[in-house]
């Protein structure tokens, strides 16, 4: 009797096991991505609700390579990183940028080079090529973004010391919502990824202008994966170097006018 109840205790332990394989592995089948779904050409909505831009597009080549289904779970920008360690997704990709403060909370995989650039209503006198040119100025930006501190730290060492007006820096919950205050006159710039720029100056039919000739603020753009969630973080880098040699890389660089990083 004792002997059957260790049997039948052991069959337990080893079909519990058994679950628990068989549920990673399910789980194993769909790669999840976290991003701000209203960020083109990085990310958004087509009309028929379909996520399209570079970062959807990059995602599903890693998960074909990964023989996996690929899920986008559309997330505030600035919640992006406690998500993705709270558990909720495997990555995010997301027009992010790699910063040393991001690196302590997550891994990261470099994937493509760009910059920021400066938008002003039509019509507007402001002619703005460099940083340096929005001295005095009411700048607004996405929540979260690098440039934050960055035109901050300008404002600091640069604009205020030599009298040229300090930087006032308003942030909002997304790109469109900074938009919408520049074209009511509550701010009187917008730096947004250059990509990102360049469509939203499109789609105001010319009722917002790009100044900068060249992205400002070069950065690198980043996959990032969970710290110490090395399966997949090894999973995922295999899956980019098999884009790389599958020629999807580099297409979808040239298709959103991205550069690759250059090598450290």
């Amino acid at each position: 009797m004792k002997n059957n109840k260790k049997n039948l205790l052991s069959l337990a332990i080893l079909a519990a096991g058994m679950l628990g394989a068989s549920v990673g592995m399910a789980a194993s089948d769909t790669l999840k991505v976290g991003m701000e779904i209203t960020y083109p050409p990085f990310e958004s909505y087509d009309k028929d609700k379909n996520v399209v831009g570079s970062d959807p597009e990059l995602a599903a080549a890693l998960a074909r390579h990964m023989n996996a289904k690929v899920e986008f779970v559309d997330t505030k920008f600035p919640s992006l990183i406690l998500g993705l360690n709270s558990g909720k997704y495997d990555a995010v990709i997301s027009g992010m940028y790699i910063t040393p403060e991001r690196q302590t909370q997550a891994q990261t995989i470099a994937y493509a080079n760009t910059g920021a650039a400066v938008m002003v209503p039509k019509g507007s006198e402001i002619n703005a090529k460099k940083p340096e040119d929005l001295c005095g100025l009411k700048l607004g930006l996405e929540q979260g973004t690098t440039w934050v501190k960055e035109f901050r730290k300008l404002s600091d060492e640069y604009c205020v010391p030599n009298n040229k007006g300090a930087i006032t820096v308003s942030e909002y919950p997304s790109a469109p919502e900074v938009t919408q205050a520049l074209l009511s006159k509550n701010i009187q710039a917008q730096v947004e990824i250059a990509g990102a720029a360049k469509l939203i100056a499109e789609k105001t039919n010319g009722r917002v202008v790009i100044t900068t000739d060249h992205p400002i603020y070069q950065q690198t753009l980043g996959i990032f994966v969970k710290k110490g969630n090395e399966e997949t973080f090894q999973a995922v880098q295999k899956a980019f170097e098999e884009t790389k040699k599958s020629g999807e890389y580099a297409a979808i660089l040239k298709k959103y006018a991205l550069e690759e990083p250059t090598a450290n």
